[in-house]
């Protein structure tokens, strides 16, 4: 998809958004199936032709969390905020970014071992409740395999960005003029 030109959204000061790709106003909810379907986008002030894609996709975030089930608790929203302006926020996209990577190739590999045991045809889980409940007892080991590998990982990814953090540090002080390691004795 990197060679794919993105597909470009204009949005105009009345708030319409504009499909250049299909010269028709598209909605919201249309850019959010865009998302859904891996289609790669940006959105542009039509005016201005700043880039203001991220602000659409956190509006497009907000509506969606003011909706039925939300996916961000208190406590997840107020840790987030807390790490704006901290030293570790430019490490933390990135940790929660892989993190999201790490957590959809785990979805993918149940999906795909679903259809191995379900067939390759509709899924008779998506509709039914309590076989979805069964196949996820009959998954369990597979499930915490895969929990476990997804935590590993994402405490390596940690342990990554504390050993990045430290690096920097200590490239920051060198440049005051401090001998590396002279912080280690007192």
């Amino acid at each position: 998809m990197a060679d794919t030109p993105k597909r470009v959204i204009k949005k105009y000061p009345n708030r319409r958004l504009y499909d250049t790709a299909t010269s028709c106003y598209i909605t919201l909810e249309d850019v959010k199936q865009l998302v859904l379907e891996n289609v790669e986008i940006v959105v542009e002030d039509a005016k201005t032709h700043e880039d203001i894609t991220r602000s659409v996709l956190l509006q497009i975030i907000l509506e969606e969390e003011s909706g039925g089930a939300p996916m961000f608790t208190y406590d997840v929203l107020t840790q987030i905020i807390r790490f704006y302006g901290h030293a570790m926020q430019g490490l933390m996209g990135n940790y929660l970014e892989k993190n999201l990577q790490l957590f959809s190739q785990m979805q993918q590999r149940l999906q795909e071992q679903s259809k191995t045991v379900y067939g390759q045809g509709e899924n008779p889980l998506a509709g039914n409740a309590n076989l979805w409940g069964d196949f996820m007892k009959f998954q369990a080991p597979a499930m915490q395999n895969m929990m476990t590998s997804y935590l590993e990982q994402s405490t390596n990814m940690f342990v990554e960005m504390q050993q990045q953090l430290q690096d920097r540090t200590k490239n920051m002080w060198t440049g005051f003029g401090f001998p590396p390691g002279s912080s280690d004795k007192k």
